[in-house]
Formats: structure tokens, sequence, C-alpha cells
């Protein structure tokens, strides 16, 4: 298996904090075509909510940001999680910058301009000390599109913001992201979500189905389909269909 494969079947997830839109796409396709998944944030708020929906397994962070420092967001990513490898980006080569960041809790320092080489090789030196390489699946958390769901935690977030839902609705989006892209039809979902002994009778899916949509896709692009005839879908926003 490839280094690559191995990271992608861990679901590694980084990440990319930094105020310019152009070199955070940049950062985000160097990340994906490592073999990781890149979750960019333009500011230090933004995040802080991004990281507490996805669970970063490693950060590549600016030092300078638009709202929080970089050194404010570093200090609160190292409150959350102790351990989580952290990237720094700086304009500033200046050491006492960089023992600042260091000191603050980075593990690593690029100073602008950087080549993107260079970032993943250090990222990758990164996950591999802190043992991410050769992580388990982590089989609690799903992550489709900006959609991730935390089965022990029984949380959902949707671009880094908490989305409150009932025990139902948890199961019900559960199961679809189990299967995302699939056709699930009501049969289906009654079975699984509720159980083999319900009559199927009245709405109660579509109920459930039209609750989801407004908790989880309201003011976005929409991740929750029905197929007239079959049943429903969950497919990535990027999808597009």
């Amino acid at each position: 298996m490839t280094g690559s494969a191995r990271y992608r079947n861990g679901r590694v997830r980084v990440l990319i904090v930094d105020d310019e839109p152009a070199l955070t796409d940049v950062l985000s396709v160097a990340v994906e075509e490592a073999g990781w998944r890149a979750y960019p944030a333009l500011d230090g708020r933004s995040a802080l909510k991004v990281a507490r929906g996805c669970a970063p397994h490693a950060v590549v962070l600016d030092g300078m940001l638009p709202d929080l420092d970089g050194l404010q967001v570093l200090r609160r990513l190292r409150y959350e999680n102790p351990k989580l490898p952290v990237l720094m980006l700086t304009a500033r080569d200046a050491l006492e910058h960089r023992l600042d960041g260091l000191g603050a809790g980075a593990d690593d320092y690029v100073t602008k301009p950087f080549s993107l080489e260079e970032v993943v090789l250090r990222l990758r030196g990164l996950l591999r000390r802190a043992g991410a390489e050769h992580a388990r699946p982590d089989e609690s958390v799903r992550v489709l599109g900006d959609l991730v769901l935390t089965e022990e935690t029984r949380e959902v977030h949707r671009a880094g913001r908490l989305i409150q839902l009932t025990a139902k609705e948890f199961d019900l989006l559960s199961l679809m992201m189990d299967h995302p892209r699939q056709v699930l039809s009501k049969a289906q979902i009654i079975d699984h979500v509720w159980s083999t002994s319900f009559d199927g009778g009245g709405n109660l899916v579509e109920v459930y189905i039209s609750s989801l949509r407004r908790k989880i896709d309201r003011g976005r692009a929409p991740m929750i389909h029905t197929v007239r005839g079959l049943g429903y879908a969950i497919r990535p926003a990027e999808d597009g269909r």
C-alpha cells in the first residue's frame, strides 16, 4: 500500500489557514494530491470552527490573520488538542518571530515564499511523528464534503457550524452517510432507523427528510436529494447533481 493510500484510508485531515484565497487554494490542491483531505479557512475564527468540526490531524497556519493573531489561534488549537501537529507559515523571517511561534507550540516553521513540495514534506514528517501515518481509520467520524458526523459524540457539523439534531434525525443522517450517493428507499430507511415492527404508515420519512434538509442544507448547496419514485440520497455539494 502506498503512503498516500495509507493516509487516505486513515482519513487524515489537514486544516489550512491563510487569509490569501489563492494561496489557500494552492495549498489545498497540494494537500489533496498528497492523499490527504484539505479543510481551508481564511481567518482565525473560521479556522477554530472548522477545527472543531473536522478534528484535523495536522494544521498549516499563517502567522498573520485578519481577525485573530496566528499565535492566538495556535494557542487555542493547542488548548483543545495539545498533540495536534502545527506547521506555521509566515512572511516574516526574523528569528524572534520563529521563536514566538515555536514557543507557542508550533512544531515547524516555513517562511514565505516557499515551495509546495517543502510544505508537503514537512507535513508528512509531522504526521509520521504524530503517528497519523499508521493510524487506523476512525470509524466514528464520517466526512462527506463539508459535512462531518461524529458517532462518539453524536455531533454534526457543516462548514464548521454545529447542527443540532434530534436522536432520530441523527440516526437517519448516519444511515445516509454510511451510503453516500446511494439511493435509499423509504422501506430501507424505516427498517434501519425505526424497526421492522413499524408499519411504515403515514409520511414519517418525508417529515424527517424535510427536517434534515432545513438543518443541513439551509443557506448552502443542497446535499440531501429526493430521487422521485425511488427514495433519498445524500451527495457532496460539489457533485452538483
